[in-house]
Parts: C-alpha cells; structure tokens; sequence
C-alpha cells in the first residue's frame, strides 16, 4: 500500500492520498495522470492492467488501486 501511496504522491505531492476517497469526482487524476500511473503501477509491482481493468470504481483512491493489484498479482 506504501508504493502505491509513494506512485501517487509522485503524481501530485500537494494530495492527502490517504484522506481521497474518489480520485475522480475530486478531480485529482485525469486521463494523462492514469497513464503514468498504470506505467508506474507495471514498473514498481511487475503488474499488467488489461485495458478491461481500465475501470473508474479500480482507481478510486489508493485503497482500490491497492486491492487491484493484489487481485491482478494473484492471477
């Protein structure tokens, strides 16, 4: 959950990650943050985030990221 914290952070250093509960109606990410981010997420984690996985309730907030990772990891 750390790195993933540590992703997002790189992103936008000025957000409480862990206080953002939808990083979209928020207004936090947008579609080139995304990009960067699942080319963070495949770096860090070794991880590939299928274009169906693509979904905004995957990338609400660090807790969601986290949990699809996890499930992507145990695949």
């Amino acid at each position: 959950m750390e790195q993933v914290l540590e992703i997002l952070n790189r992103l936008h250093p000025d957000v409480d990650f862990s206080a953002v509960e939808d990083l979209y109606e928020e207004g936090v990410l947008d579609s080139l943050d995304m990009v960067r981010l699942v080319t963070e997420i495949d770096r860090v984690f070794d991880v590939r985030i299928p274009a169906e996985e693509l979904l905004p309730e995957n990338f609400q907030n660090a807790q969601t990221i986290y949990a699809l990772i996890e499930r992507l990891d145990e695949e």
